[in-house]
């Protein structure tokens, strides 16, 4: 039986504090726990023993000396985050580099992204995914951004998280600190059409505002390359604005397409 002080520890992790306190985060799921494992060593896995019969061992994939709890189903609904939980939870080191000092990577060969302020955790887990996707990864966050280990952050990403370097900053300082040339976009409302621009597709920065109030002044002032998705056809009513992860899709799409 799952002890009241590993409930309490479990459940505490919801918060950001909590999970700086205590070094750890939590991932649920297979797929989630098994794309982590890849990379890291888990503290602890609590699984039912459905799981523990397709994975072997511990449950584990390729895990040795894995502390492992056995739950029941019922069990292991106390404790998760999700509202059909998937047969494992586990908890994960939190990463020592979430808030360094000094974030510079001015010799970054390859595209990074910039978050500035989104704050939903959702946009947040999806964005992360979309990085792995189109084979970017690093993220710069600025501090204000939603933290990337919250347990519904850590879900959204379905695994992403394991394969993206993430890092919180101040990200005015570090846009700063890049080499001089180093390409800045950003997507503005008086910005230019990114379906006419001439892309430094395998590098610079790619900066993505906040849900409602876009890019901060003092980041936009830093922006080299002001961007602009446009609806079609132009000049008609339409929506307001386009979601900031369906934004970063759009944007990610557009620089991995081959120059014709």
């Amino acid at each position: 039986m799952i002890s009241k002080n590993l409930i309490k520890l479990i459940r505490s992790l919801d918060q950001k504090k909590y999970r700086r306190q205590e070094g750890l985060f939590v991932a649920e799921g297979p797929k989630v726990v098994g794309d982590l494992m890849a990379t890291m060593q888990p503290e602890l896995i609590v699984a039912t023993e459905e799981y523990l019969r397709e994975y072997g061992g511990t449950g584990a994939r390729g895990c040795k000396n894995c502390k492992c709890e056995v739950v029941t189903a019922d069990e292991l609904r106390r404790i998760s985050f999700l509202q059909h939980p998937q047969q494992v939870l586990a908890l994960f080191p939190l990463p020592t580099n979430l808030v360094p000092s000094n974030a510079r990577t001015p010799a970054h060969p390859n595209l990074i992204l910039a978050l500035d302020g989104v704050q939903d955790p959702g946009n947040v887990g999806t964005i992360i995914r979309l990085a792995d996707w189109f084979g970017i990864d690093t993220i710069i966050c600025s501090r204000d951004t939603a933290d990337a280990f919250a347990p519904k952050v850590v879900q959204a990403t379905m695994g992403s998280i394991a394969r993206v370097h993430i890092i919180y900053t101040d990200i005015v300082e570090w846009l700063d600190s890049l080499a001089e040339g180093t390409p800045v976009y950003g997507t503005l409302l008086d910005g230019d059409n990114i379906y006419s621009q001439s892309l430094q597709r395998d590098r610079g920065v790619i900066v993505m505002g906040n849900e409602g109030n876009g890019i901060s002044t003092a980041v936009r002032s830093r922006i080299t390359h002001r961007l602009r998705i446009p609806s079609f056809p132009e000049g008609r009513p339409t929506a307001e604005s386009l979601n900031v992860a369906i934004a970063t899709a759009i944007i990610c799409s557009e620089f991995r397409r081959p120059s014709l």
